[in-house]
């Protein structure tokens, strides 16, 4: 329960300000009111409210739930709208954007260090060792401290993963983001991440979450000694922040007993120094600062919002995919890689010294590849270190036929053969999948937005590519000859000694088939 100050009753005496253990007490325009956001009832601190022990006339009163629709109200322009095409938006993808969120998003699962000071700081080695990025975080009681406790580590919360990549996003639009502040609304950031459509949750605790969102986003410290690469040249960044807050303005609507209602939030936030070297566009033509910049889709930040409690490890891996597909289509991440990623070193350390641990991780793994695949990141398994005998059930149920009677006939062989679809895994599956890896993460298409720049030099080497190998059987000429013989896929695969998944990918373009395959392909289909 939070209180708050009827000014019709209030002699501005002072009395409770200062004793307030959170500070949710504040003036604004010569009257006092209680920030619902911060105003704990003093739990864990005192027995009683002491405002309302100290307060000469009975001044504060319980809070409740503000009745009626919002008053509409004039307020200062903001930065234009994120996401003009509903689907995605440019955002500055420089590697300290991506470590911002792999450190919001794996927290105490990251080698955290002790500095000489004392302070818990992550330190990142870039360019073979040659450089470093450090992060270090602000303690939110301690505002001029950097956190010491492992325990201001975790209480971070992976949503404000995407309130660092809304603010990404809204320096595209600065020429010289470094010098410039952008504005954004509590409206804003609700239609991005979704909280308009959530009717349980109310204005207050919409209010109190954004907030304590964009303070976490907000909150880390940033150093950076970079090496010299080319014509850039070396820089060094000490203890900047990695996004200033510069003001925020509460928006409040009065009743008749002076009770001033918080109704809205406008935060003006500022890039720091980072951006002068990694998001340059000035510098980047005159070859000495980097400007780096992607494609955030809106639907990655709504699954965020929708799946963070449920499916932490999914949410760990398509903020990290975000940036690691950036790097090229064909990335063969080993399956280490991602359980490290979604779950932490020592979690994976403990599966592997304990048979119970494991069989629950596998377990976990498998579902949250599940869930990606749901939402159209699907994986591209490696055909020789992951085979179908250690892929999950869902994957490999991805090869039965569509239509009824192949459904039948595929059943019936499958239950006739060796090895059948629904049998549990070998013998030894966690280390086999130690040793797996996936060739690719196929991406939903707003993903994979471009712009008409990088289209058309990606149409000129696909064209340029298509020239090189006129001679390679392409996957399109297999499909239409294989239809053409009235043969499925399946029928194809025993023809030629491969399996389903096989011929599949090649004719999808993932798989390019080796010659001698081409020419008993051509054989078979009379190509």
């Amino acid at each position: 329960m939070t209180y708050i100050i009827p000014n019709n009753s209030c002699v501005g005496c002072d009395n409770c300000r200062p004793l307030c253990p959170t500070g949710a007490i504040k003036i604004e325009n010569d009257e006092y009111w209680i920030d619902p956001t911060l105003c704990k009832n003093c739990e864990g601190y005192y027995q009683q409210p002491q405002c309302v022990i100290v307060c000469p006339t009975n001044a504060p009163i319980p809070s409740q739930a503000k009745k009626g629709r919002c008053k509409i109200e004039p307020r200062d322009a903001t930065s234009p709208d994120l996401f003009s095409n509903s689907k995605n938006n440019p955002f500055a993808s420089a590697i300290v954007i991506w470590e911002a969120c792999n450190l919001l998003a794996q927290r105490s699962s990251l080698p955290w260090q002790t500095n000489e000071l004392g302070n818990l700081q992550y330190r990142r080695v870039v360019n073979q060792g040659r450089g470093v990025i450090t992060f270090q975080i602000q303690d939110k009681l301690h505002v001029c401290q950097h956190a010491t406790n492992l325990q201001v580590i975790e209480n971070l919360d992976i949503r404000a993963a995407c309130i660092n990549l809304i603010f990404a996003a809204h320096i595209t639009n600065l020429e010289q983001p470094w010098e410039e502040e952008f504005t954004i609304d509590e409206r804003q950031i609700e239609q991005y991440l979704g909280l308009e459509k959530r009717k349980d949750l109310s204005k207050n605790a919409k209010l109190g979450l954004i907030k304590n969102l964009v303070y976490q986003a907000c909150s880390l410290i940033l150093s950076i000694d970079w090496p010299s690469q080319g014509r850039v040249p070396s820089f060094a960044i000490q203890n900047s922040r990695l996004w200033h807050l510069m003001d925020i303005q509460h928006h409040f609507q009065e009743d008749d007993q002076g009770c001033k209602y918080l109704i809205g939030l406008t935060f003006k936030i500022k890039a720091g120094m980072w951006t002068q070297h990694f998001f340059n566009r000035q510098g980047c033509k005159e070859r000495t600062a980097f400007y780096q910049y992607g494609s955030l889709p809106k639907s990655l930040l709504t699954t965020v919002m929708s799946l963070w409690q449920q499916h932490e490890g999914s949410v760990r891996l398509m903020l990290w995919l975000l940036f690691k597909t950036k790097m090229g289509r064909e990335q063969r991440i080993t399956v280490p890689t991602l359980l490290r990623v979604a779950y932490g070193e020592e979690k994976v350390i403990q599966a592997n010294r304990h048979r119970e641990d494991r069989k629950r991780l596998l377990k976990t793994y498998e579902n949250d590849l599940e869930v990606l695949n749901h939402y159209g990141i699907k994986s591209n398994f490696d055909p020789i270190t992951y085979p179908p005998q250690i892929q999950p059930l869902w994957a490999k149920l991805a090869d039965i036929p569509e239509d009824p009677d192949e459904a039948l006939e595929f059943w019936i062989n499958d239950g006739g053969g060796e090895n059948r679809l629904t049998d549990a895994g070998p013998r030894g599956k966690w280390n086999l999948l130690l040793n797996a890896r996936i060739l690719s993460f196929e991406l939903p298409p707003d993903w994979e937005n471009r712009t008409e720049a990088s289209k058309q030099q990606r149409r000129i080497s696909k064209t340029k590519t298509n020239h090189q190998q006129s001679g390679n059987l392409l996957g399109e000429q297999i499909m239409q000859a294989r239809k053409k013989m009235n043969l499925s896929q399946r029928d194809l695969a025993r023809l030629i000694g491969k399996s389903q998944s096989w011929i599949r990918d090649v004719e999808n373009g993932r798989l390019k088939a080796k010659l001698d395959d081409q020419m008993l392909l051509r054989q078979l289909l009379d190509i």
